[in-house]
């Protein structure tokens, strides 16, 4: 029986099997569970193909999950475009009745895209997006292949997984947090990623493929 399901699962392109208290956020069918900002309608360049969430170029606007989130663990596959950019986003929330931000997990072509590698590597693929770069050793598929990737987020306590690696940890309560903070974008945003927010994908206007997005509160 058991060996039944595991044909069944990769017959279906599931590549791995969810935890047993891990929640999809994706059904590999629909947009169902995203909006857009402010509850907008996810734009046209948002589609769900072969069992991912696609951005095709297309103006779609950033998506919103439907749920905030404080302490989980999150985990999804992604590729994007040679040349591409895009990112998740998690404790998101709306700064200043006007933009809605938080920290980002960028996913980037490092090596083509003139961002990747701009600001000491906090703008590469896995960094925490302006704010701390990630281990120089990172285990990274090439633009076109599957990146596997996982954020923890505990109590404060940051981890950014790449492909199976530890690639960057932060602590959101000390000093070290607070002078990067200080040093980047986000310095004059107040309220700024609070502990608690929504999960968001992001639009960079390049072509990006995600899949498999689950998530397990802690």
């Amino acid at each position: 029986m058991k060996a039944s399901l595991l044909v069944l699962l990769l017959a279906l392109g599931v590549s791995r099997l969810m935890a047993a208290d891990a929640v999809s956020l994706f059904d590999g069918k629909s947009l169902a569970g995203w909006t857009g900002q402010d509850g907008a309608k996810p734009g046209a360049g948002w589609v769900v193909v072969d069992g991912a969430i696609h951005l095709n170029g297309e103006k779609g606007g950033n998506l919103l999950s439907e749920k905030e989130y404080t302490n989980f663990d999150l985990s999804w596959e992604w590729k994007v475009e040679e040349g591409g950019n895009n990112g998740i986003k998690y404790w998101v929330t709306k700064i200043n009745n006007k933009e809605w931000l938080g920290i980002e997990y960028q996913m980037i072509d490092d090596k083509k895209h003139p961002d990747g590698m701009k600001g000491g590597g906090t703008h590469s693929t896995a960094s925490f997006y302006d704010i701390q770069a990630p281990a120089e050793d990172k285990p990274m598929n090439p633009p076109g292949e599957w990146n596997t990737s996982r954020v923890v987020a505990q109590d404060g306590k940051l981890q950014h997984y790449l492909n199976g690696k530890l690639v960057g940890e932060a602590d959101t309560a000390s000093e070290d947090w607070k002078t990067k903070i200080a040093a980047s974008k986000f310095s004059k945003k107040e309220g700024f990623a609070p502990g608690k927010g929504r999960i968001m994908l992001t639009d960079h206007h390049d072509k990006v493929w995600i899949r498999n997005i689950q998530i397990v509160e802690k």
